[in-house]
């Protein structure tokens, strides 16, 4: 098919349909006064289908190929394609704005004519080790969510069984919670017995845990426990599994991980999930509000006619936000933090969500400057806004006091003289005592 095509940027290129078992291909390429040539063809999405795909496209020397982001289709055509071709993964959503769509040509030959006039603007794709990084990262927090999910089920059983272990410990899956659990699920009724398997400042709570373990368990629901117990082990050991997996794939990577721990909230497994996500190299991010762009921790655009829209969040990389924000939620209680004294100084005017967002922009802003400039993590502690803006902080405190009731007098505080450092006195040799004199 010949169709006239205007402001060309690529000479050859390829536009990809992808769905589960086919993909709809169309290979487009410029020819004299001004005109296009395409041809449309369709191929299974297996690894032989997939590999005369690529000869196809190549025969046209394709240089340029997009395709659409769709679910995981797209990922075994990017595996076979990614080197031989420059490949675009192009967001479902942005395509359907470009203006000029014409009902009478398919998906693929769209693609192609957007990709041909330099319309498309493509997605992050990280390189092969990385996604290798983020599979394993998201099976990871995928098991994580399923123990959580079966610890809720044990709580269920117990409270069904009118034992409140949880009002007491602070973990029922820790060391004593485990000990009586499994004590319980193989018959154990009593509950002096069950309190005496505590283990360190829990043995204190001794009294409390004989009250809370004196329940009506059955015969089903201590069967019950024991198969729950059972699955939170066995998610145990594949959690392990999985994180021993990751770290040997990212030990090259060791000295960015430390580095991202350092950053207040973030813990080891955060830091793997955040290198995971963003990878290594900051290239593809210009700056950090590039990266926070990407990762929609930034207020969105809606504004037509002069009017402002609503300001919330775009949607954006789930997994990366999930742990910003879990490891934002982990910043607000450290003491003494920067992040914990943004989230005090934004949540009591802007509300909890979004300061939370905003603490969680600053960990990606954070990890931006440590990745691309290799550099640590600076703690600008809990006073840096007071210490920011002393005059005003002043101004504050002393109209808060006279709201109260209280007349403040102002008064510099006079420098404190440096004490003397105390001398060491040197040892004074003892004297042998004298033995005592034998009486007679």
């Amino acid at each position: 098919m010949i169709r006239k095509v205007m402001d060309a940027i690529y000479q050859s290129v390829g536009g990809l349909d992808v769905h589960e078992g086919t993909v709809m291909a169309c290979r487009r390429r410029l020819i004299s006064d001004g005109q296009a040539e395409s041809e449309v063809e369709i191929f299974r999405t297996t690894s032989a289908g997939l590999r005369s795909l690529s000869d196809w496209l190549a025969e046209w020397n394709v240089t340029h190929v997009a395709m659409e982001s769709t679910g995981v289709y797209w990922i075994p055509v990017w595996n076979v394609l990614e080197g031989r071709f420059k490949l675009t993964l192009e967001n479902a959503h942005r395509l359907k704005k470009v203006p000029g769509r014409k009902d009478d040509i398919s998906d693929a030959e769209w693609i192609a004519q957007c990709m041909q006039c330099g319309l498309l603007r493509g997605s992050f794709v990280p390189p092969s080790e990385v996604r290798q990084w983020r599979q394993l990262t998201r099976h990871r927090t995928k098991l994580v969510d399923q123990r959580t999910s079966v610890i809720n089920r044990l709580h269920s059983v117990l409270e069904q069984g009118n034992i409140k272990l949880s009002n007491v410990a602070t973990d029922i899956m820790g060391v004593s919670g485990r000990a009586m659990i499994k004590a319980m699920s193989k018959g154990e009724s009593d509950p002096a017995r069950l309190a005496a398997m505590a283990k360190g400042r829990l043995q204190a709570k001794y009294e409390q845990l004989v009250e809370a373990l004196d329940g009506q368990l059955n015969e089903n629901q201590r069967w019950m426990l024991g198969r729950l117990l059972e699955q939170v082990g066995t998610l145990d050991k594949e959690i392990d599994s999985y994180s021993e997996r990751i770290k040997e794939l990212m030990e090259p990577y060791k000295t960015q991980l430390e580095r991202l721990d350092t950053i207040g909230g973030v813990g080891e497994r955060s830091a793997e999930n955040i290198l995971a996500e963003i990878g290594p190299d900051m290239d593809p991010f210009p700056s950090d509000d590039d990266l926070v762009s990407w990762g929609a921790l930034c207020p969105g655009r809606n504004e037509s006619g002069g009017k402002q829209g609503s300001r919330k969040t775009p949607k954006g990389n789930k997994w990366l936000k999930r742990t910003l924000v879990e490891a934002g939620w982990a910043a607000t209680h450290e003491k003494d933090g920067y992040l914990a004294a943004l989230y005090k100084r934004l949540a009591p005017r802007r509300g909890k969500k979004r300061a939370i967002i905003a603490v969680a922009r600053t960990i990606l802003q954070s990890a931006w400057h440590i990745l691309k400039e290799g550099v640590e993590y600076k703690e600008l502690g809990g006073d840096h806004f007071d210490r920011l803006n002393e005059e005003k902080s002043t101004k504050y405190f002393v109209k808060r006091l006279e709201k109260f009731g209280y007349e403040v007098v102002l008064k510099p505080k006079k420098a404190e003289e440096p004490t003397p450092k105390k001398i060491k006195k040197a040892a004074v040799e003892r004297k042998p005592k004298k033995a005592p004199e034998a009486t007679t």
